[in-house]
């Protein structure tokens, strides 16, 4: 077994505390390639935040689980090199069974969430007790997930939306030993959060999601206060991303994401994490395209992937100073 600590990282627990007292929220960003995790890592050295590096299952089985290790060791020494100690979390994003997330603590990660909310609340609550009793004697931290949220993103599927009920949420709390909760008030995974018929249109014809359920939010924080909130599917969806494919052979129709000024209200209450995965994807994706588009002769992943990493640094920049809040709280 590899401790997170023997690695350089850090847990999520003091970093939501801070989050939660400083109104602002801890970028929790998926990779799945080397590219992406300079980016993250660049962006949040230079903007001085504090980051959670998110791994899917299907992220892990892609990269490799020793590989991860030595990659999150790495990006803690390569943060260093940049000139800044940045505190950086592993985390395991949606995980699903307790020898899943059993396996990756005992792989260095510093932070798993058990996502039982496929399951019925009783299992919920049997299933993330235990993995909070496993984590616990390695001091790693535990996120658990009531309410569902809708879409598609690697192996996480549901095609129907539940808000989370805020009733459940102290009993929830109570029984499991949870150190944050990921709650569901509209968020949706993947880039086509929405179908057309759930939206209205501006005067310019655009298509505006249905707005955050800010009152089970509300509700929830009057019931558990001070307690952290993670929101999952939070992907702004840039259109200038999506226009970028489609001018470049892509077909992707309908990609509606969530507003972002909503997203900047919910990082100034209780909500102290907020994950981001599409819009990476969509930013790699668009650059990628232009690239081969400007220059059909290249053939050195180099030539294509260095500016996908430099748009995708952008990307993390913005979102960490215009979103988050949480640039200068390294």
């Amino acid at each position: 077994m590899v401790n997170y600590k023997e690695l350089g990282l850090v847990n999520s627990r003091e970093l939501f505390k801070k989050a939660i007292k400083g109104q602002y929220a801890i970028p929790a960003f998926n990779f799945n390639d080397m590219e992406q995790l300079q980016a993250i890592i660049q962006a949040c050295v230079e903007e001085s935040s504090p980051v959670i590096l998110q791994v899917s299952s299907g992220a892990r089985k892609y990269a490799n689980q020793t590989l991860l290790r030595y990659m999150a060791q790495g990006a803690v020494e390569y943060a260093k090199e940049l000139g800044k100690n940045i505190p950086v979390v592993l985390h395991l994003d949606h995980g699903d069974t307790f020898e899943l997330c059993k396996s990756c603590i005992e792989y260095g990660f510093s932070s798993v969430m058990i996502d039982g909310s496929h399951h019925s609340y009783n299992e919920n609550v049997e299933l993330t007790r235990k993995v909070v009793e496993y984590a616990h004697k390695y001091d790693v931290t535990v996120e658990g997930e009531l309410g569902v949220l809708a879409g598609i993103e690697d192996d996480v599927v549901a095609e129907h939306h539940t808000y989370t009920q805020p009733e459940e949420v102290e009993d929830f709390v109570s029984k499991t030993g949870v150190d944050s909760l990921a709650i569901s008030i509209g968020t949706s995974h993947g880039a086509n959060k929405f179908k057309p018929d759930q939206c209205t249109r501006d005067a310019g014809g655009a298509l505006l999601p249905p707005p955050l359920r800010f009152d089970i939010l509300e509700e929830v924080e009057r019931r558990i206060p001070g307690f952290p909130i993670v929101l999952h599917g939070a992907s702004s969806v840039p259109a200038k991303y999506v226009d970028i494919i489609n001018r470049n052979g892509g077909k992707l129709k309908d990609a509606i994401g969530i507003p972002e000024e909503q997203l900047r209200r919910a990082a100034q209450s209780a909500v102290c994490k907020i994950n981001i995965d599409s819009d990476g994807r969509l930013a790699m994706t668009a650059a990628i395209r232009q690239t081969f588009g400007e220059h059909p002769e290249w053939f050195d992943p180099r030539q294509y992937l260095g500016p996908a990493r430099e748009w995708l640094k952008e990307l993390y920049k913005h979102k960490v100073v215009g979103v988050l809040g949480s640039a200068g709280k390294a």
